[in-house]
């Protein structure tokens, strides 16, 4: 198949919100009202998924009702961009489900993180349609700026601008959340330092998401299979060391770092050392160390803020030594 892309997201475009795992909409609705109101206030429509406001316990509705809002939005045609509402734990299980052949007929934008990363890589391992590993509605846009505005600028740049053009880190980030309840609260922000762990220079498609996710769906053919020269993108949190052993160690085991040509690893926010002293990188060392490709560690793309918005599928250029992520083909017409 083809690289497929998306229209730009036009001024004035439709976004539709589904609800892929979480019932987000239904938990925190003030926060999902003020994600709506601060989106329109940028001149943008929100169309609602089915499961809007609804909850069936722990997720938004059955697997096949969750697909069925997700087909809903990609068979009509006022909607530009197709924005999860959220992420939580089994996204995985509407894979099955999705109308491929839908999103071959008419692209869109699909966009989110975390648990989406289940749906994105999904619709590009069967229909070779770039999307993008950025913003959630509630978890992105549901707080106070300025991060907010950060994460949007970011977002807009890639899908409605052209390339090459380099992903330029923030200068600052945080890992706080501050709630609508809590608008007195300052987030802590932190002097952003990437680090090189190893250097080099590497160019070829870019895939990953959440790796906790991606253990969901591993090995199946809705995961895109990892070809010579990708450069691999993962991003978690609420890790220990133990858990990024294990995850990094299934990559070794199915081959992926003999074939990749250069990793990013992003941010883990709400990381837990468990006294080892060790970053996240640090604790990936031990099964990457002997590759000898390219490594650049704490992007801006995943559970921290702002976050940087990347096209999964899309041709990209990593420099480790200039500690920079350059898109260099178009990702959108």
């Amino acid at each position: 198949m083809q690289t497929l892309l998306a229209p730009r997201l036009r001024a004035g475009g439709t976004i539709g919100v589904f609800s892929p795992s979480t019932p987000a909409t239904a938990w925190i609705p003030r926060r999902t009202e003020f994600a709506v109101n601060y989106l329109a206030g940028k001149g943008f429509h929100i169309k609602p998924g089915r499961l809007w406001g609804r909850a069936d316990g722990y997720r938004s509705g059955g697997i096949r009702e969750r697909a069925d809002e997700l087909n809903e939005l990609i068979h009509d045609p006022a909607v530009d961009c197709i924005m999860a509402a959220g992420g939580g734990l089994v996204s995985n299980s509407i894979l099955p489900y999705i109308d491929y052949d839908a999103i071959r007929r008419q692209p869109k934008i699909f966009v989110g993180y975390s648990d989406v990363t289940a749906v994105l890589l999904a619709i590009y391992a069967r229909t070779e349609l770039v999307t993008f590993y950025g913003p959630n509605l509630i978890s992105t846009f549901g707080e106070i700026p300025p991060w907010s505005d950060e994460s949007l600028a970011y977002f807009l740049d890639i899908v409605q601008g052209g390339a090459p053009r380099v992903l330029n880190a923030p200068n600052h980030w945080t890992e706080d959340s501050v709630g609508l309840e809590e608008q007195d609260v300052e987030c802590e922000a932190h002097e952003n330092r990437l680090v090189t762990v190893r250097g080099g220079m590497a160019r070829g498609r870019l895939i990953g998401g959440n790796m906790d996710t991606m253990l969901g769906f591993f090995g199946t053919p809705y995961m895109p299979e990892i070809r010579e020269g990708d450069l691999l993108f993962l991003e978690d949190c609420k890790d220990y060391p133990e858990r990024i052993e294990r995850s990094f160690s299934l990559l070794e085991c199915a081959g992926t770092f003999e074939r990749i040509g250069g990793l990013i690893l992003g941010k883990h926010a709400d990381y837990r050392d468990k006294g080892t002293g060790l970053r996240p990188w640090e604790c990936a060392l031990e099964i990457i160390g002997k590759y000898r490709f390219p490594v650049l560690a704490e992007i801006d793309c995943g559970h921290t803020k702002p976050m940087l918005t990347l096209p999964l599928g899309g041709d990209a250029q990593l420099d480790a030594d200039a500690q920079s992520v350059s898109l260099m083909s178009v990702v959108t017409t």
